[in-house]
């Protein structure tokens, strides 16, 4: 058993967590994950309504008695989200524990805190990071450039990221994007992280409510099958490399280019539906990162989970102390 303050502080086995994702942080893999002794999140706004998520966190409770969070993302949408509702959903269901992302979570934090919630922020800059800590945030996520999902504007790798980031902090540090293995859990502690993040090798589980299709990509793919779309719209994302996310690049490129000339093509209802759905694997836009070179099968998460410990502690162990003369 690995212990740090992550560990101690959420009431969780190992230094591993399973991060909001959308469509995919329902009850059937967020349960899993908390067997397996990590932390995982349910995504508030993959459910229609709050009442929606209010019964999505019952069911996961029927699958488990293990600890479980709440991603609430807040960002601009075309039509308004209820947050007040989701947010009271997620304290009247006795949640312990949310991650926030996109913007600021100031607005929730007091009803948050007021009900005794800790509150994870994810970050992608540090200086995003201390404005959050200055807010009263519990912990950090810190996301490197590796990271699937929106990875900021600064193009900064994990490997710098996460020691900046547990430099400028005195709250624990939770180091994310491109890991997948023991070794990667490993570095991200020796870096000052009290914990590691992992999304794309969550997706790759027997769990994962997505098509078969989109797990065997993932461990077909190479660490090279991930691009960068959106970022002339300075809203950079980072996606599986396939012929709709190549469109979108090429179609951003040219000059005048706005991202209603890519809507069509972008829109999360079509990848949800056609790629993670129906298992079409280049008929939409789908979310993963540089991690998938590292992913070498589709295992249940408590084989994944188990795995990357016992990898991590024989690295620790054995492996890295072999490194210095003997006493």
């Amino acid at each position: 058993m690995i212990t740090t303050a992550f560990t101690e502080t959420f009431g969780v086995r190992h230094p591993l967590l399973c991060g909001g994702m959308t469509g995919l942080g329902r009850a059937e893999l967020i349960a899993a994950v908390a067997e397996a002794g990590a932390l995982g999140f349910l995504t508030a706004l993959t459910q229609p309504t709050p009442e929606a998520l209010t019964l999505e966190i019952k069911r996961t409770r029927e699958l488990t008695d293990q600890p479980f969070g709440v991603n609430l993302t807040i960002l601009p949408t075309v039509r308004p989200v209820p947050y007040d509702e989701y947010r009271a959903a997620i304290i009247e269901s006795g949640i312990t524990v949310v991650e926030t992302a996109g913007g600021s979570p100031d607005a929730h934090l007091p009803d948050f805190k007021a009900a005794g919630i800790k509150v994870i922020h994810k970050a992608v800059a540090v200086r995003h990071a201390v404005k959050a800590q200055a807010l009263g945030v519990d912990a950090v996520s810190i996301d490197g450039f590796e990271c699937a999902g929106h990875p900021g504007e600064d193009d900064i790798g994990g490997l710098v990221l996460i020691a900046a980031a547990t430099r400028a902090l005195d709250v624990p540090v939770i180091a994310s994007g491109g890991i997948a293995t023991g070794a990667g859990l490993v570095a991200a502690l020796a870096l000052g992280a009290c914990a590691a993040n992992m999304g794309t090798r969550f997706m790759a589980t027997t769990e994962a409510p997505v098509h078969d299709n989109v797990k065997r990509q993932i461990v077909a793919n190479s660490e090279r099958e991930s691009i960068i779309v959106f970022r002339e719209f300075h809203n950079s994302a980072r996606v599986a490399r396939n012929s709709v996310s190549e469109e979108i690049a090429e179609i951003s490129r040219r000059p005048g280019s706005s991202f209603e000339d890519v809507a069509h093509l972008a829109s999360g209802v079509r990848g949800r539906e056609r790629v993670l759905g129906a298992g079409d694997m280049e008929d939409g836009l789908w979310w993963a990162g540089q991690a998938q070179g590292l992913i070498t099968e589709v295992d249940s998460c408590r084989n994944v989970v188990d795995r990357i410990v016992a990898d991590a502690e024989e690295i620790i162990r054995h492996r890295l102390p072999g490194f210095l003369p003997a006493a």
